[in-house]
């Protein structure tokens, strides 16, 4: 039987589709299911999206810093991509809670209004989970240059992402550090699969293979991961800490992409166009679909199926125009940077 290789430039060639994907995967998690629902286990490993991302950023975030090492490039790039529609929906989210609740909400007053606008200070301060992979992957992206820069002058760094696993544990259990951050441990359990993403990103950039035997190993690890996660999730739920789980999402992540784009070799263009398009607005989707749609379809009680057609349905052209609105704001003060920058030159 003739295997074709596992090429690892697949996960950049097919980025935006697995993006789409995962986005997708988180979106179905989002919407309730009875756990006596045969596919209630299946379904709640659908958050595995958020570590598909993470890993997809961190080869991305490579490729990017291979091609220019200058922080001031980086930073402006990533916040430009991010901050914008993160402004207009923290605004639209968390005034009117503070109005609506007199400041008993998540902003107790002004300051914490204002720094949960700018940064989502509640998600650090009490772990508010409403928007928390906004300021996690913000928070990621202040060390991930130092890192790459230290790995790339000495590969042995590519060992830090083992030490946070290690962390994610402390977190958990050492008491000086779990009274001190323990309550944001979904931030640190998905550092490590972050750091594995950007430790790949030159294997990914250069087109390595493996060998052909290796998709053996690679549907097995797939398999055990799958499995162990389902487990949790029917017959753990709510009696282990969640960052265990989180390890095994590491595994599952990563052989779910391997596997994936070797789907996405043979599935119709018109289905990797869909995907890729969901992947291009997948920061919109996140920051529109839980609060602002599925929040109020929910009520409809239409059934999960049926929910989450009208959920993506409505989410999917609402981030798209977030998206091109702030596409357009962000190039307008592109466009006013670089003339403020010729006036000066001249």
């Amino acid at each position: 039987m003739n295997i074709r290789q596992t090429c690892f430039s697949d996960l950049s060639r097919y980025r935006s589709e697995l993006m789409g994907l995962a986005m997708i995967f988180v979106m179905l998690f989002h919407v309730w299911l009875p756990k006596s629902n045969p596919m209630y286990g299946l379904v709640r490993c659908g958050n595995v999206g958020v570590d598909m991302f993470l890993f997809l950023s961190g080869i991305g975030l490579w490729y990017s810093w291979t091609g220019n090492r200058s922080v001031v490039r980086f930073f402006r790039k990533r916040y430009i991509r991010i901050y914008p529609a993160w402004l207009i929906m923290a605004c639209l989210f968390y005034i009117p809670n503070y109005i609506n609740t007199d400041g008993g909400g998540y902003s107790p007053n002004l300051f914490h209004l204002v720094a949960n606008i700018a940064v989502n200070w509640s998600f650090w301060r009490i772990d508010d989970l409403t928007f928390w992979f906004i300021p996690s992957i913000m928070m990621m992206y202040t060390f991930t240059p130092a890192y790459m820069e230290a790995i790339r002058r000495a590969p042995s760094w590519r060992w830090l992402p083992v030490a946070f696993m290690v962390l994610a544990v402390m977190v958990c259990y050492y008491p000086p550090v779990h009274g001190a951050v323990g309550h944001v441990e979904i931030f640190f359990s998905r550092i490590p699969i972050f750091l594995l993403g950007i430790n790949c990103g030159e294997l990914v950039r250069t087109g390595q293979k493996a060998e052909r035997s290796s998709l053996w190993l690679i549907v097995l690890i797939f398999i055990m991961s799958l499995a162990m996660c389902v487990e949790f999730e029917e017959s753990w739920r709510g009696r282990f800490p969640l960052f265990l789980e989180r390890m095994v999402y590491i595994p599952l992540a990563v052989t779910a992409m391997l596997l994936l784009v070797r789907v996405l070799r043979h599935t119709p263009s018109w289905f990797n166009r869909a995907m890729a398009f969901v992947g291009g607005v997948s920061l919109e989707i996140y920051l529109i679909h839980a609060q602002f749609v599925l929040k109020y379809v929910r009520e409809w009680n239409l059934g999960y199926c049926l929910t989450a057609v009208t959920m993506i349905a409505v989410s999917v052209p609402l981030a798209w125009l977030l998206h091109k609105a702030v596409g357009l704001l962000a190039t307008r003060l592109e466009h006013t940077g670089n003339d403020k920058n010729v006036k000066k030159i001249v």
